[in-house]
């Protein structure tokens, strides 16, 4: 029995397998761009939210070092004035008062609050804030917001993702920064 061979049917089946070998070859060759291109970027994005937490903490810590500093008085130096002739120049520190420093950490659940208070008296921050400014677990803060938010000392942003806390007037009597209404 004989088969007759069709040649253009054998062309077009070479030629396929051809044309497939090549796609395979192309997508091999493009395929390590694509996902180093991917690797690169998931990179870059961790990078900048690394930079973007780095900041934030700096942002916390400088807010409460201003807050801590408003507290204290600044130092008063005399320099006296150079003369002509080389002589030792005495500088004279006054001494300043010893006032209590209010301390963060080991504090006990009333001046947290109070401290929290104060802090958001400013401008309104989110728990990720208050919990790296007072040192505390998120699980401590987050109980500390929701109670003082239950209270009507704090209003809670629900607006905005992560939620941001501000003052109540309520908050600001009970820190002692609005003087009561009188009836």
């Amino acid at each position: 029995m004989l088969v007759d061979i069709d040649v253009g049917m054998i062309l077009s089946v070479i030629a396929a397998f051809v044309i497939g070998l090549a796609s395979i070859a192309v997508y091999n060759k493009i395929k390590p761009r694509l996902t180093s291109q991917t690797n690169d970027l998931k990179i870059l994005l961790e990078k900048v939210q690394y930079y973007e937490n780095l900041l934030i903490d700096m942002k916390i810590r400088l807010d409460s070092l201003e807050l801590a500093k408003e507290s204290e008085e600044p130092v008063q130096a005399q320099i006296p004035k150079p003369k002509e002739q080389k002589q030792e120049q005495e500088v004279i520190i006054q001494p300043k008062e010893e006032k209590p420093k209010e301390r963060v950490h080991n504090m006990n659940f009333g001046s947290a609050t109070d401290y929290v208070l104060r802090l958001i008296t400013e401008k309104p921050m989110t728990s990720r804030d208050i919990q790296v400014t007072i040192g505390r677990t998120r699980e401590h803060t987050s109980r500390m917001m929701k109670k003082l938010f239950e209270e009507g000392l704090v209003e809670r942003d629900m607006q905005s993702k992560p939620f941001t806390y501000k003052i109540t007037e309520k908050g600001l009597i009970r820190i002692g920064s609005l003087k009561t209404p009188t009836v």
